[in-house]
C-alpha cells in the first residue's frame, strides 16, 4: 500500500531535526552515500515514515526528544547545578525521566521560581537576553524597613565593582519588600541589603518575565503552556546580545561619594 507524503518527513529535515546538523549538511551526507533508510541507499528527496530506521555511517539516528519546559518552585537548600556529585543538586531532586538543566540560577538559601528544560537553544537565548527581562522577588529582612532603605535599593547599590541598575522596589510590610530586577549579579539582592546593613532572612522569586510562580507548591513543578512559551519566544526573539552594565572601581567610588554629598 502506498503511503502519502502527509505521513512522512523529508530525509534532510528528519536528520536536521535530531539536532546533529543543518539540512544543507544533511544533503551533503546523503550525496556522499553515508545515509540509509532501512539499510537501503538514499538520495535527496527521499521521505522518512514512522517506523523507518535512518542510519548515518551505519549508526541509527535517534529523534530529538520532545522539548520540555518546567516552572519549578525550588526549596531552600537545593543547589541549581547539574553536578550529580552535589548531594542536594536540583536534577536528582526533581527526578524527571528526561535529562534537564536549569536556566540561570537561584542560590541555595533562596526559594522560588526557576525554569528547567532539555532545550539548549532556549537556554542560550534566555541567558543571553536575561539582563533585559524582569525577575520579581519577595524579600524578608530582619531589620525594620524604612523609606530611606527602599529609596537607596531602587537607586542602585555599589557591589562587585559595579553599581546595580535602578529597579522597582516596593514596601510590603515592616520587614518585607518586593523588588524587580533586570540584572543577575551573584547574590545580588543579599549583597545590596548587606551594603545597607540589612540581613535577608527569606528570599523568594515569584516571577520570571511573563511566568508567575502562582500556586506551584514548594518542591513541585508544572509544565509551561504553549501560550506561555509563545510569549517567552516573543520576548527573547527581539533581544540582542547584552553584557552586564559595569563601572570600574573609581566610578563606583565617585558614584557613592555623589550619593553622600546629596544626602548632606
Amino acid at each position: 500500500m502506498d503511503r502519502s507524503n502527509e505521513e512522512s518527513i523529508s530525509l534532510n529535515k528528519y536528520i536536521s531535526s535530531t539536532g546533529i546538523c543543518s539540512r544543507r549538511e544533511a544533503d551533503k551526507m546523503i550525496d556522499e552515500g553515508r545515509v540509509t533508510i532501512n539499510d537501503a541507499p538514499t538520495q535527496k528527496g527521499n521521505r522518512v515514515f514512522e517506523g523507518d530506521v535512518v542510519c548515518i555511517d551505519g549508526k541509527p539516528l535517534q529523534s530529538k526528544p520532545k522539548p520540555i519546559y518546567l516552572a519549578f518552585n525550588k526549596p531552600v537548600g537545593i543547589v541549581c547545578t547539574t553536578d550529580l556529585k552535589e548531594p542536594k543538586n536540583i536534577i536528582d531532586y526533581i527526578n524527571h525521566p528526561e535529562r534537564l538543566f536549569p536556566i540561570g540560577r537561584l542560590d541555595k538559601p533562596s526559594e522560588g521560581l526557576i525554569f528547567l528544560t532539555n532545550d539548549g537553544d532556549i537556554v542560550n537565548k534566555i541567558l543571553r537576553a536575561g539582563n533585559n527581562h524582569e525577575k520579581e522577588y519577595i524579600v524578608t529582612v530582619r531589620q525594620h524597613i524604612n523609606p530611606v532603605f527602599i529609596k537607596k535599593m531602587g537607586e542602585g547599590i555599589p557591589i562587585l565593582d559595579t553599581i546595580t541598575k535602578e529597579c522597582h522596589v516596593e514596601m510590603v510590610d515592616n520587614h518585607t519588600f518586593k523588588i524587580i530586577l533586570t540584572q543577575g549579579l551573584n547574590r545580588q539582592i543579599r549583597r545590596m541589603c548587606e551594603f545597607l546593613n540589612y540581613e535577608v532572612t527569606k528570599l523568594k522569586r515569584v516571577r520570571i518575565m511573563n511566568i508567575k510562580l502562582g500556586n506551584v507548591r514548594i518542591g513541585q513543578w508544572r509544565e509551561l503552556t504553549s501560550k506561555e512559551m509563545l510569549q517567552i519566544n516573543q520576548l527573547i526573539g527581539s533581544s540582542s546580545k547584552t553584557e552586564e552594565a559595569s563601572m570600574d572601581k573609581n566610578k563606583v567610588k565617585k558614584h557613592f561619594q555623589n550619593k553622600n554629598n546629596k544626602s548632606k
